[in-house]
């Protein structure tokens, strides 16, 4: 019987039955007529919800990272697509970590998306986080950078992709101690008050005990704060041999422009600091050791072709938001073109394999499996001499990637022996 039905199918003139499958009916009849995968058959744009904060004290940096997914969508595209099909990435401003939840879980209902990607503020990537667990979904926590998320607050269903925390502390750390900055000195810090930077202040208090520096005051600052003149004269009164920051987005910003304007003596460090805010703080106001993912100036060929396209598409040099978003899209389209499939549990399988990708530094990346943390390179960042930088955004002096070429890359890494993760 199944024989005769699949020649009576084979019979049936190719535009009768897409006559039939637009209407409904051969996608009803398809197992009967022995055509069980045509059912489940997959067509059109392959649907990708993306969320990032777009106002707030992050939205400048949500605007480029915006950019970089928005660019490499259209690059994918222009190559034909992944499995032939176009990407519609679909972003929206996460507002908050109420309003990121919201719209994670509309745009898996709703708007059906296979995967959910972006964010930067780890509050809302928490949340995120937990709206793809509950609905089984893949969410690739781009920017995002605090430990919660890849401890006890990991799931199998998040991806991480930017440094944690505790990366950015030791990066910048080793530097700082290198420059003599830590044993036997005074620190005066500022925390952004949320989840990431109650993090950042956790860890970075770790490492000054652990290289003999002493924390004499850590003050909480509220992430709408504008004006650091109070804090600026509890600085003053505590006459610290160092002040580090731990805050986030246009924080840092305000920050270092009022600390310069105060004319305080003491040096300035931190363990958060986009290119974006740096280059907003301006040459003559940014000082001390910083960290950061990924800068315009390595000379990769990928990456130097990446900075002139965007550079030529949208007129300013990319920071490290529109790179991460831009790599973490081809690095899905690449699990995806793999696995020859979008189906959550296989691109999970994919990531979890360690397969290795370019993300246009000198080392290939990879995820690994007991966290879902992207292993890769960092950099420490300082300031230019007086003098040298030819433009406003070239005050900035990068130094060599850590872990060096001839260290493992999960060296800075927190161990698995230390890890809450549980998945």
């Amino acid at each position: 019987m199944e024989a005769k039905q699949n020649k009576l199918a084979s019979q049936v003139p190719s535009s009768q039955r897409r006559t039939l499958l637009q209407a409904g009916a051969l996608v009803a009849g398809s197992a009967a007529l022995g055509f069980p995968g045509l059912a489940g058959a997959q067509s059109g744009p392959i649907k990708i919800g993306h969320l990032t904060p777009m106002t707030g004290f992050l939205g400048a940096l949500g605007e480029y990272a915006a950019q970089g997914i928005k660019m490499a969508a259209e690059e994918i595209n222009a190559a034909g697509g992944v499995m032939g099909r176009p990407l519609d990435v679909m972003s929206e401003d996460s507002v908050n970590p109420q309003t990121a939840a919201t719209k994670a879980q509309r745009m898996i209902e709703r708007d059906n998306v296979v995967v959910l990607m972006g964010e930067i503020n780890s509050g809302s990537a928490l949340t995120i986080s937990q709206v793809a667990a509950r609905n089984k979904k893949l969410f690739m926590s781009i920017g995002a950078r605090s430990d919660a998320l890849r401890g006890k607050d990991c799931n199998r269903y998040t991806f991480h992709v930017d440094i944690p925390v505790t990366v950015m502390v030791n990066a910048a750390g080793e530097a700082l101690v290198r420059e003599g900055l830590v044993k036997g000195k005074k620190i005066f810090s500022l925390t952004a008050d949320y989840l990431f930077g109650h993090d950042l202040s956790r860890q970075a208090k770790r490492f000054f005990t652990a290289n003999g520096g002493t924390v004499i005051g850590d003050e909480l600052v509220a992430t709408d704060v504008t004006d650091f003149s109070p804090y600026l004269l509890k600085i003053r009164q505590a006459k610290p041999d160092l002040v580090a920051t731990n805050l986030a987005g246009n924080q840092v910003t305000n920050f270092v422009k009022q600390y310069s304007e105060f004319g305080l003596p003491y040096p300035v460090a931190g363990f958060n600091l986009n290119t974006a805010d740096a280059w907003a703080a301006g040459e003559g106001n940014l000082g001390g050791i910083w960290p950061t993912v990924w800068h315009h100036e390595l000379k990769t060929p990928g990456s130097q072709a990446f900075v002139a396209n965007f550079t030529k598409k949208y007129g300013r040099i990319p920071e490290n938001h529109a790179w991460i978003e831009y790599v973490s899209l081809k690095m899905m389209a690449q699990a995806m073109n793999a696995t020859k499939s979008t189906d959550t549990e296989k691109l999970i399988a994919y990531f979890e394999s360690e397969a290795q990708f370019d993300i246009l530094k000198a080392r290939k990346a990879y995820f690994r499996s007991w966290d879902h943390q992207l292993m890769q390179e960092a950099y420490p960042f300082t300031v230019k001499p007086k003098g040298q930088a030819k433009n406003k955004q070239d005050f900035l002096l990068f130094g060599e990637a850590v872990p060096a070429a001839n260290q493992p890359l999960d060296m800075l890494a927190p161990p698995k022996s230390e890890s809450l993760c549980k998945m």
